[in-house]
């Protein structure tokens, strides 16, 4: 089965290999030696002064974030499941916060945004995805993230970058904390979060360290040692590392946010060359996001007849919306045999004749 869900992504031989070797104690020079090149490694990538490793999914670092950097009231930017979730985490612990709701398919308007930050100085820390992989939009975060600074330095600026870190390189000058998960673009099985910090973040968590698992204040002060506050998943972490040193032996991060943006981009076109329309009015390099009637149609017949597992939709778009994955070392003949295969599932449907085009146009676009 050819796996091209946004999320589980498919996990290397190399690294599932790297993942069997014998369990090593998480208290002992061999694993801290391990930690201390994964966390090397992950500042390289996430470009920040200082990252964190949390057993947990991404929902665990998202909600140590409110917890340890927003003490008054929170800003929500809820273009779907995910940006929807920052709010139900702030209610969870009863912090006040204000919300920004658009339709899945539309980034947050920076205007909008800057008027409620200036209109509200109780504000002091904002949540937002760089990607909202529910519909696969690309909100502008880095715009974001500026324009907010020059009007108030003080306000913690959170981008969930879950389905955006390790696609495609993500200006950190103006963003305070920075989410990842091992299940993307790292293609490791779930159960790992990543978080990155800046000076500003890091004053913020030592000088207030708030809750007991997820107290930033408690962990960055053990892995600043090579080692964790409490169980590390030493598995995940040794897989972290391994893929890591993957990602430079094949070229890099620069070749590999390249080849992400040209697949997604290619892929784009052919689906659009096929008729279909892309859902995202700003589409993000993560996933291609489709909506079209036929939708759950279309992915189990991709499934059953030519073993091709992509994702759907959630709550209003569940059955008609379909996504497929970018994210990671995904081989261009895994993208093209994707399409190919969706070409035909329309020749089935009775939609459109089969003509080759899906592979013709993505083939001209990745390659030109």
């Amino acid at each position: 089965m050819l796996l091209l869900t946004p999320g589980p992504t498919p996990v290397p031989e190399a690294i599932r290999v790297a993942m069997s070797t014998p369990t090593i104690h998480h208290r002992t020079p061999e694993f801290e030696a391990i930690f201390g090149t994964a966390r090397s490694l992950l500042k390289r990538l996430f470009g920040m002064e200082e990252v964190l490793m949390l057993a947990s999914s991404g929902t665990g670092a998202m909600e140590a974030c409110v917890l340890n950097l927003c003490h008054s009231k929170a800003l929500v930017v809820n273009s779907g499941k995910f940006g929807e979730r920052f709010g139900k985490i702030c209610a969870a612990y009863g912090k006040e916060y204000v919300e920004i709701k658009n339709e899945w398919d539309t980034p947050v308007d920076v205007e909008t945004l800057l008027e409620i930050i200036e209109e509200d100085s109780r504000i002091d820390a904002i949540f937002i995805q760089i990607c909202e992989s529910a519909g696969g939009v690309r909100h502008p975060v880095e715009e974001i993230a500026r324009k907010v600074k020059a009007i108030r330095n003080d306000v913690m600026i959170v981008a969930d970058g879950i389905t955006a870190v390790g696609v495609e390189k993500i200006d950190t000058t103006h963003i305070d904390a920075l989410i990842s998960g091992s299940q993307k673009a790292l293609m490791l099985p779930p159960g790992l979060a990543l978080l990155g910090l800046n000076t500003d973040a890091i004053a913020k968590v030592e000088n207030k360290g708030v809750g007991y698992y997820f107290n930033l204040k408690t962990e960055l002060k053990n892995q600043r040692k090579n080692t964790t506050a409490w169980t590390a998943a030493t598995t995940l972490v040794i897989g972290l590392k391994a893929m890591l040193e993957l990602i430079e032996e094949q070229g890099g991060l620069e070749k590999l946010y390249t080849d992400t943006e040209k697949r997604a981009h290619a892929c784009n076109e052919a689906l659009k060359a096929l008729g279909f329309h892309i859902y995202p009015k700003a589409p993000a390099r993560a996933m291609s996001s489709v909506l079209d009637e036929d939708a759950l149609k279309i992915r189990k017949l991709l499934k059953t007849t030519y073993g091709v597992n992509i994702a759907g939709g959630q709550d209003h778009i569940k059955d008609t919306l379909f996504r497929i994955n970018h994210m990671g070392l995904v081989a261009v003949y895994e993208t093209a045999w994707a399409l190919n295969a969706i070409e035909l599932v329309l020749a089935s449907l009775g939609r459109r004749a089969y003509d080759g085009t899906a592979n013709r146009v993505f083939s001209e676009r990745f390659y030109q």
